[in-house]
């Protein structure tokens, strides 16, 4: 349950501290119509991403994508990778999962 409160708090914090909005799709969308499209919270979000995904959430964004305002939580897993979890903001369900890419890999495989 502590888990849940902090990662609750990391959530209300980033998207307090950020002022703005990421978003991938639609860009001239504002924070407060997204909010207000919203039917979960950040820590709802979290909770369900968390049960398909386990591990330490590392970061919460909410975003519009193909026209649905999307609750992206990025989850660092056990085994080292970060996977980012798309929740439906109206429904609270998941949308999909997507593994992301290491930096560090695309920066050696362009070395080589």
């Amino acid at each position: 349950m502590h888990a849940y409160a902090l990662t609750g708090l990391l959530a209300i914090t980033l998207l307090l501290g950020s002022g703005t909005a990421a978003l991938s799709d639609d860009k001239e969308a504002h924070i407060g119509d997204l909010v207000k499209d919203a039917k979960i919270t950040a820590e709802q979000a979290i909770k369900t991403a968390m049960e398909k995904v386990p591990g330490t959430v590392v970061e919460v964004e909410l975003e519009k994508k193909h026209g649905k305002t999307v609750w992206e939580v990025e989850i660092f897993g056990a085994d080292g990778t970060v996977t980012e979890v798309h929740i439906d903001a109206t429904a609270g369900t998941v949308i999909d999962t997507e593994a992301k890419k290491d930096k560090h890999e695309d920066k050696k495989k362009k070395k080589k």
